[in-house]
């Protein structure tokens, strides 16, 4: 089996939202990986007293150890009650009720002998390839459906699509928002890899068209994640100097991280 991931900021100037793992059990029969995008609250809203990071840090270490020794629990319920314990980390201090309370995108997978499971909230992509070399790509797509003007920006969306019916959904302290993700499994015989990239990754192919979501999987495959992202950085530059034109988001640089497990 091998495994490779790599993060990177979008700014030197600010921490890294972005939180990613994987976990092998003891066994090693089966495994997990969680991958996660923190959502930046504009720096005047009120409710928190904790960072983006310190919210990723403790949802993600909750699903990992979750997903690896609950197997009696669905990712679904593994979502929920991870959300719950962080939730419960800082509800003290916190006003946890507030829309901008932090949260993060969620990509969840588990795979053993038989079957490998899968779990996407919000806007992060989940890649699984076949033997034949096909690759599928799970999507979270109804924050690309909303109607034009019911965001701010791609990033700070408004309270009104945030969380709520018609809308789209983020990991944040309700754990109930666990059923709203795309979840499914696939027999393991059917799964050979399995790649997860933030959005900030992913616009090698969303947003420069360097290639389909295959042609991202083999880049990963052949020269590691890290050079996915370095490619990333190397076309939003290029495009900062031409006035942004091919950009649809308003961060010339976000924060990029992608995983790659070949089983």
């Amino acid at each position: 089996m091998r495994i490779e991931l790599a993060t990177a900021p979008g700014s030197p100037e600010r921490p890294n939202e972005d939180w990613v793992s994987a976990a092998l059990p003891a066994s090693g029969q089966g495994g997990a990986l969680v991958l996660l995008d923190g959502v930046t609250p504009p720096p005047t809203e009120p409710g928190c007293v904790h960072p983006v990071p310190w919210f990723t840090a403790r949802l993600g270490g909750a699903l990992v150890e979750l997903s690896g020794s609950r197997l009696d629990l669905s990712l679904t319920e593994v979502l929920a009650e991870a959300i719950s314990r962080t939730a419960d980390a800082h509800r003290p201090t916190c006003d946890l009720s507030h829309v901008r309370t932090p949260q993060a995108t969620v990509v969840l997978a588990r795979w053993g002998e038989h079957a490998v499971e899968y779990l996407v909230l919000s806007d992060s992509v989940l890649l699984l390839e076949a033997p034949d070399g096909s690759v599928r790509a799970v999507l979270d797509d109804r924050l690309d459906r909303l109607p034009p003007g019911s965001l701010a920006s791609h990033e700070i969306a408004d309270s009104t699509v945030r969380n709520k019916e018609g809308g789209f959904f983020t990991a944040a302290a309700d754990p109930s928002v666990a059923v709203r993700a795309v979840t499914g499994s696939a027999p393991a015989s059917e799964v050979r890899t399995l790649a997860a990239l933030t959005d900030g990754a992913s616009r090698w192919t969303e947003m420069f068209g360097e290639g389909d979501w295959a042609a991202a999987l083999e880049q990963l495959r052949r020269s590691g994640p890290q050079a996915l992202i370095d490619r990333v950085r190397e076309l939003e530059t290029a495009d900062a100097g031409a006035g942004r034109a091919r950009l649809r988001r308003s961060k010339a640089h976000d924060d990029a991280t992608a995983i790659l497990v070949e089983l």
